[in-house]
């Protein structure tokens, strides 16, 4: 197979996946989007995680709540939880890896806040019990996921959200999550300041 060749490969993989997605889940990416904003309006804030590539993309959502999206806005209260290494090495070292999330939700969660968790398979420990702690702090919990959803999926409450990405290649699932969390930063904009 010619070098170019994988390359369309990729980007007609990709389009298919994002494709399934939208068709799957637009009336939940839209749900998902007016949870943040009760969120957001009811001066509450959105806590993100993930894992490996799962926690660059919690930290770029981050960034873009924080900072901007496409227009020029305030700045809007989210925090991701992967991104202190000291913490979380400490937790690690005094604790267990199963701990680096849920610690910090315990201690900086709060009732109406939002815990938007982001993974690939829905497997790791960390995850698990960062949902566990979300609830035990009353916060609702959105879920990008990937494949079959793993444990977090059963997890999660009725009035809940999951997004769960119809492919088992982590690259793909990490490239539609991207477009969604792009989506729901464009709806939260548009929803909250009018952004065309």
């Amino acid at each position: 197979m010619k070098l170019e060749d994988r390359i369309i490969n990729q980007f007609h993989n990709s389009m298919d996946v994002s494709a399934n997605t939208i068709e799957q889940y637009t009336p939940l990416i839209a749900h998902a989007s007016e949870i943040l904003l009760h969120c957001l309006v009811s001066e509450k804030k959105i806590l993100c995680v993930g894992n490996g590539g799962s926690a660059s993309l919690a930290q770029h959502f981050c960034a873009l709540l924080l900072s901007r999206f496409r227009t020029e806005r305030p700045g809007l209260p989210a925090i991701c939880l992967s991104t202190d290494g000291s913490t979380i090495t400490a937790v690690i070292e005094d604790i267990n890896f199963s701990d680096i999330y849920s610690k910090q939700i315990s201690a900086l969660g709060q009732p109406g806040d939002v815990l938007l968790l982001t993974t690939t398979h829905g497997k790791s420990s960390s995850l698990v019990q960062a949902i566990q702690a979300a609830h035990d702090r009353e916060m609702m919990v959105i879920v990008l996921n990937g494949g079959d959803g793993g444990d977090v999926t059963a997890l999660l409450r009725p009035d809940e959200v999951e997004i769960c990405v119809p492919s088992h290649d982590n690259s793909l699932i990490h490239n539609t999550q991207l477009l969604v969390l792009h989506c729901l930063c464009d709806l939260i904009d548009f929803q909250l300041f009018g952004a065309q």
